[in-house]
């Protein structure tokens, strides 16, 4: 039965499959993931920040230190799907790709696409742009860049990976290549027609159906016994990439528990204090302690006068403490345990920036130990030190150490100063 007739008659089985699997890229990255949905906002800040250094002339020549660096490793982050989305951007210097470091005019074209694609408002002005940096033949500079055009427009541009395209030839019976962006489009064509098709099916985000393709690329889902996936000299790679997404699932879990739990001291400490708590708007379902923080946190956020957008962002930092009965923000912390520390640094720079206040909120990153040494690089960046709002650190234990001492002995929030950091 060919591939094609076999995807008619049992899309739906496959989906289920895929669905129905609690270590699916669907059920670990796609669906109810918040670390995914903050990814949203921080790229795109990051893009911006990428095309202004290049029309400033300050983009360096080498990927390393870049802001691009940032937007990269905030995708790859995203793990799974996105695991290796750094390195086609490297520098290879033997290479000399990709050419967007050494050429002037190509970086200053990079620069151009970048911004045009985060304008461009549909399918037609991206595919377009796309059409156009094709032709510009930049050497190194192929369909990887799909991964940053994902999320900037999430329901139009898919994701582009090895295991992807293997996914979608052996789903789809087609031979398309890594490295073509004629391909790349071909591929994303089909992407949206099945989708179409079958709404009943997938979501419009085409991270869904990518999801999908990464798992039937990477043999944890087989749709063909015959096919090269399930072939003996496969299996050993197999069970590493299963072995490794259990790892992951594991590891994640245990990373939730530890920001859950020190959400709950931030939450507890700040009412201790007497001040009004709210917890990020998509973290108000979870609990500690067999504590709901529903039950710890303000009904609803208080009304602050904002672009609908930024507002948004700011909903969704980790905890905020408010001055009891009004909505004068105290303190605001964001927990980052194993995420950018760049994009919490940005949702707290951006509550400064657009909620200014007689007696200015201060601003936390609350971080593990290990992660120490990250802070102070990222908090000592040029942009850092000449920014009017500051960023301070604590550290885990610190906060666990001396939660209850503080709870039970402090008046107000400059108590935070005993365990709190700044290295600008």
């Amino acid at each position: 039965m060919g591939l094609m007739k076999m995807l008619e008659q049992k899309l739906e089985e496959i989906v289920s499959i895929y669905r129905e699997d609690a270590e699916s890229v669907y059920n670990t990255w796609f669906i109810n993931n918040e670390a995914r949905l903050k990814a949203f906002r921080s790229i795109r800040r990051g893009v911006l920040q990428v095309v202004e250094d290049i029309k400033q002339d300050i983009f360096p020549n080498d990927f390393k230190g870049s802001s691009l660096e940032f937007v990269i490793s905030a995708i790859a982050e995203q793990k799974q799907v996105f695991e290796g989305a750094a390195h086609p951007f490297y520098w290879k210097p033997k290479l000399r790709i990709p050419d967007i470091y050494e050429s002037q005019e190509n970086k200053k074209y990079f620069g151009q696409f970048l911004e045009n694609c985060l304008n461009a408002k549909n399918e037609k002005q991206l595919i377009k742009e796309i059409i156009r940096l094709d032709s510009r033949k930049i050497k190194g500079l192929g369909p990887a860049v799909a991964n940053i055009l994902y999320f900037l427009h999430p329901t139009i541009i898919p994701p582009f990976n090895t295991a992807i395209v293997r996914g979608f030839n052996l789903l789809f019976g087609e031979k398309i290549k890594l490295g073509s962006w004629k391909d790349y489009l071909k591929m994303r064509s089909v992407l949206i027609d099945v989708i179409a098709q079958n709404k009943n099916l997938f979501s419009k985000d085409l991270g869904d159906i990518s999801g999908l393709l990464f798992d039937i690329g990477v043999a944890k889902i087989i749709i063909d016994e015959n096919a090269s996936l399930a072939e003996e000299k496969y299996a050993k790679k197999r069970d590493s990439i299963l072995q490794k997404r259990h790892k992951q699932v594991q590891e994640e879990l245990e990373e939730e528990n530890t920001h859950t739990k020190i959400q709950y001291y931030l939450l507890k400490m700040g009412r201790s204090l007497g001040y009004d708590v709210i917890v990020a708007k998509n973290d108000k379902t979870r609990s500690y302690n067999g504590e709901s923080f529903s039950f710890l946190s303000l009904p609803r956020f208080p009304k602050l006068e904002i672009d609908p957008e930024v507002g948004k962002t700011i909903s969704l930092i980790d905890v905020l403490w408010f001055r009891e009965g009004t909505n004068d923000i105290v303190c605001a912390f964001e927990v980052e345990k194993s995420t950018t520390i760049y994009s919490g640094m940005l949702r707290l720079l951006d509550l400064a920036a657009s909620w200014p206040q007689s007696d200015p909120a201060k601003l936390y990153l609350v971080v593990p130990k290990k992660r120490e040494k990250e802070v102070i690089a990222q908090l000592k960046r040029p942009s850092m030190k000449t920014s009017q709002e500051k960023i301070s650190y604590i550290l885990f234990d610190d906060l666990c150490d001396h939660f209850h001492s503080i709870c039970k002995l402090g008046d107000d929030h400059t108590i935070l100063a005993k365990i709190a950091k700044c290295p600008c």
